[in-house]
Formats: C-alpha cells, structure tokens, sequence
C-alpha cells in the first residue's frame, strides 16, 4: 500500500507539471493512469481527477496571477458558461449515451488542433479589433513575457461564441473528468484570439471552478476514493507549483508546440471510443 501511495504521489506530480504549464488540469493524464495502471475502475478515476484538477487549479493560479498572465475578466465572464457545462454533464454521466459526444468534442479538438498546428511558431498575438461585448466588459489584457523580454498586450474578440463553447467544454469536464482544458485553451487561442500563455493560465484559473462544480455530485454519490484522492492531490499540488515557474520562462511557440500532440491524441481517442460503441 505504501509503495502504491508512493506511486500515485509521483504520478500526480507529473500530471500536475503538464497541467499547469498547459492548462489542463492534468485530468488527461489522471484519468488513464488510474484506471490502466492501477485499475481503479472508471467512474472513481473520473472522480478523483475532478477533485485533483481543483488542486491544480489553486497550485498554478497563484504564480500566474502574481505575473499578472491570467485574464480574470475573461475568467469570470467564460466560467458562467462552463460552470453551468460542468454541472450539466456531471448531472447526465451515468444515464447519458456518450457516443455521439465523444465524435462531436472529438471532431472540435480535432479542428482546434489543425488551427493551432498552422500558428504553431506564432509568438505573438494577431492585432485584432475587440467585438462590443469585449470593448464592454474590457477584456483586453496585456502582461510581461519573460521568455520574450517585453510586454504583450492584445484585445478579444468572438466574446459571446467564447461563452458558448465554455459550456460544452463545462459539459465534456462533467463527463470526463478531465477539467476541460483542452477545450478551454483552443477555443482562447483559436476563436477569441487571445495569447497562448493568456489562454493556458486563464484556464488554471477557471478549470478549479469547473471541477468542483462537477466534483458536488461525485461527493454526493461516494464515487471519490479517499486513500486515492489523497496521494494524486498531493502530488499534483506540488506538481502545479513546480509546472508554473516553468511557464512562466517558456517561449509561447514551445509551450504550443507541447500542446498539440496532446490535442492530437484526444482528439483521436475521443472519436475512437464514439465510433467503437456504434
């Protein structure tokens, strides 16, 4: 037992180092880990991942807010769609066929990811022209990159169609588990044109308040293993915290480049598993 708290300890480590630096949470490392190599069955795993990603979230967030990467306003305004995602599909998970939403998130990554492939050595920002909505609520940001060595400033825009897709992507964290980052972060980058280090430490910040939207429900019905959670939310705690002075060093077109291969991989593995229950 003591060799096995070890090992998931250090498992989480790694998720929390991934997640952090790439805004996922670290679910799409969790979920797998627990259920191939140490057999807890899927809807426990689902469950302890939810409850880690909050501390992924809390890990990673206070570094990028001290840098002033996260975009609160645009947090505050997305979460209201994802949140409302996250209950949703954690509500249906166990009586919803999954099959269809597999192919359709899958499909979307896959989009995603073809757009972030094109503007993989991308640096900076495109000059965009805020929408009303964004010029509204002011949700330009602008930080200090230290990989770059100057300030980056940049506007939003598509502010409405973002909230949209946060509610599917709240909805794919309901049901998986994973704290929809892999959602959030194309869908900042791709469609509202934020930058990359913008849209991944915006997404630490908003993926805590997604889970533990999600991870009410799995504690009302016991799905959450104790001797389980306890060790993955050490590890990916610590795991946050480490990832996050990475980041912050990175060069946005390195940090992209990580993150494809990732989007590829769920991309595929979600349409698989649709296509395999037909």
């Amino acid at each position: 037992m003591a060799l096995t708290f070890i090992e998931i300890f250090i498992m989480g480590i790694g998720a929390g180092i991934v997640g952090s630096i790439l805004g996922l949470g670290g679910g799409i490392i969790i979920v797998p880990a627990l259920t191939i190599i140490f057999g807890l069955p899927i809807k426990n795993a689902v469950a302890v991942s939810t409850v880690s990603i909050i501390a992924t979230s809390t890990g990673a967030a206070v570094a990028y807010l001290r840098d002033r990467i996260t975009n609160t306003r645009v947090a505050i305004w997305l979460e209201m769609g994802t949140s409302a995602g996250a209950l949703s599909g954690a509500l249906v998970a166990g009586i919803m066929n999954q099959r269809v939403l597999y192919i359709l998130f899958g499909s979307l990554l896959a989009y995603s990811g073809y757009g972030m492939f094109k503007s993989r050595n991308l640096e900076k920002p495109a000059s965009l022209q805020p929408d009303r909505l964004a010029e509204k609520l002011r949700l330009g940001g602008s930080y200090y990159d230290k990989a770059l060595g100057h300030q980056v400033e940049y506007q939003v825009h598509r502010t409405f169609t973002g909230l949209v897709l946060m509610y599917f992507s709240g909805i794919a964290a309901g049901l998986l588990g994973i704290g929809a980052g892999i959602f959030k972060v194309p869908a900042m980058d791709q469609v509202m044109g934020m930058p990359f280090k913008a849209s991944t430490a915006t997404s630490n910040f908003m993926i805590g308040v997604t889970a533990a939207s999600g991870a009410v429900v799995y504690f009302a019905r016991g799905d959450v293993k104790p001797l389980v959670a306890g060790p993955v939310v050490l590890g990916v705690l610590l795991g946050a915290i480490v990832g996050a002075k990475f980041m912050v060093r990175m060069k946005p077109a390195k940090i992209r480049v990580m993150f494809i291969p990732l989007i590829a991989y769920t991309a595929l593995e979600m349409i698989y598993r649709g296509v395999k229950w037909w």
